[in-house]
């Protein structure tokens, strides 16, 4: 099965990829001025958005996905961006398929194993699941607040409740595929030699997804590493500051 895109643009070839519970309109504001320079290939990845679901819910998985989508659309070569779960899909799909990939860059998540950070999201997810009577976002939006203090957090969480096919709103990720899986999600790719594209690293400085710690595994992962810290700006960097990391991506890729 193929995943869900939206192409757009003209030039270069280049891949962009969300991150967990999110779908490709998150990137939209990346993707429009990439694609002023590139054909964008904005994607919903497996068990989000308007691609297939599945069961299997693991890296290599996920890389597969992009590489039959490549197939699919005869291109042999593409950049390959991605944010959070995406930037993981884009460094596992790097490192197993170094030679499809011109240059990489993954937005604020480094090549390690992450400790649990999303129990409660999980908690409030199910609780909107589990109540029939949820007519619209903000009742969903009420029982969210209970477990997700953030309202923009929230907010984006929303984005993906819409009505189902049975005309009830419900999720457009895969629930619980994704809550079985989640040990997945956290872990890091796997790599059984180091990836030799060149490779930027965004960081938004006020976020702790990528940290000094992490250098040593990024390097050792991707040795032709770059970095580029955005300030004023938390884990959703191209949301925040959007004119700062597209430049940031421009300047790399071009």
């Amino acid at each position: 099965m193929l995943l869900n895109y939206k192409q757009t643009g003209s030039g270069p070839n280049l891949i962009l990829m969300h991150g967990l519970f999110g779908s490709l309109e998150n990137l939209n504001v990346i993707a429009k001025t990439l694609s002023e320079h590139f054909t964008v290939y904005n994607v919903d990845l497996r068990n989000h958005g308007q691609s297939f679901h599945s069961d299997d819910m693991s890296y290599p998985h996920m890389a597969g996905d992009i590489k039959a989508l490549l197939e699919h659309l005869n291109i042999d070569k593409a950049h390959v961006v991605g944010h959070s779960m995406g930037g993981k899909v884009a460094m596992q799909f790097a490192s197993s398929f170094n030679h499809h990939v011109n240059k990489l860059v993954v937005l604020d998540i480094a090549p390690v194993t992450y400790p649990p950070r999303h129990d409660e999201i999980i908690v409030g997810l199910n609780k909107v699941s589990a109540h029939t009577n949820v007519l619209n976002r903000t009742q969903a939006d009420e029982i969210l607040s209970e477990h997700i203090e953030i309202p923009g957090v929230r907010q984006f969480l929303l984005k993906s409740l819409a009505k189902n096919a049975a005309g009830a709103l419900s999720w457009r990720f895969n629930l619980p595929v994704i809550a079985n899986a989640y040990s997945n999600i956290v872990a890091n790719i796997t790599s059984a030699s180091p990836c030799q594209c060149d490779t930027l690293f965004i960081k938004g400085n006020n976020s702790d997804y990528i940290l000094a710690e992490h250098r040593e595994a990024i390097v050792k992962a991707f040795p032709k590493a770059t970095a580029k810290v955005i300030h004023g700006v938390g884990h959703w960097l191209h949301a925040e500051k959007p004119a700062a990391v597209n430049k940031s991506i421009l300047d790399f890729l071009q």
